[in-house]
């Protein structure tokens, strides 16, 4: 799911790429005028009189309206930004809605949603996903660009209805599952590149949930943590695919 392409295709996929989040620009700051005086000075007897400019100190009081001016700019643009951040979720969720979890998206409907999360991810408020315990728990992968999840040239009774993946921040592991018809199961070893990437190393396939089969040393991959918060993870593969995720339960554990 969120993780690579892999094979078997059943089963989900864990990818991952770079693509770090960006910053929002801040808008520039009030000035204050200073007062302009111009004063003219008399020279002495072979000259004339000569002008000059004088920027005039603003008072006390006149510093520390300034300066409450500037606190309350900068709050109402830190406000304007979480407002902003959840206007851009709820965007994103109406936008995938109807898609099946991307299998009925179009060229056109995929654009528009990585526009969007695009603009999500620069507002992430998690600077460092693998540090953060808001990773752990079980996830469901609500869209995705991965053709090898989706398996759109399979009939839809022959697909998977649901498809899930935990993390486990403090053993670094993970585990993806398939719900009904297969209920296919992966797990894997995770092993930080920065803060925000990891690499992916699958070790056992469980086919049914139940036979186990070892994965092969190809089985590997990359994940990059684009946002996260407490509902919603937005991540990116290193084939280029997107992994919009919500949690379903935070006290979830990949097991040993």
């Amino acid at each position: 799911m969120a993780l690579s392409t892999l094979s078997p295709p059943p089963l989900p996929s864990l990818t991952a790429q770079s693509s770090p989040a960006g910053t929002s620009s801040s808008s520039s700051l009030p000035r204050l005028l200073h007062s302009i005086a111009a004063v003219s000075f008399p020279a002495n007897h072979h000259n004339h009189y000569l002008s000059t400019t004088i920027a005039a100190t603003p008072p006390p009081a006149a510093q520390h309206k300034w300066r409450t001016q500037v606190s309350f700019f900068t709050s109402f643009l830190g406000n304007n930004k979480t407002k902003s951040a959840e206007a851009i979720k709820e965007e994103l969720l109406e936008a995938i809605a109807t898609l099946d979890r991307g299998a009925e998206a179009t060229p056109e409907d995929q654009q528009k949603i990585d526009q969007i999360a695009r603009k999500l991810e620069a507002l992430s408020p998690t600077k460092e996903p693998l540090k953060s315990d808001l990773l752990n728990g079980k996830w469901e992968l609500i869209y995705t660009t991965s053709q090898s999840i989706l398996q759109t040239q399979r009939p839809k009774f022959l697909r998977s209805r649901r498809n899930f993946q935990a993390i486990n921040v403090d053993t670094l592991r993970a585990q993806n599952m398939e719900s009904w018809p297969f209920f296919n199961q992966v797990t894997a070893n995770l092993t930080p590149l920065n803060p925000k990437k990891v690499a992916v190393q699958f070790d056992v396939f469980k086919i049914g949930g139940f036979i186990p089969i070892k994965a092969p040393g190809r089985a590997r991959g990359e994940l990059e943590i684009t946002y996260l918060d407490e509902e919603l993870r937005v991540s990116r593969g290193d084939k280029g695919n997107l992994f919009i995720l919500t949690m379903v339960d935070p006290s979830y554990r990949v097991p040993t």
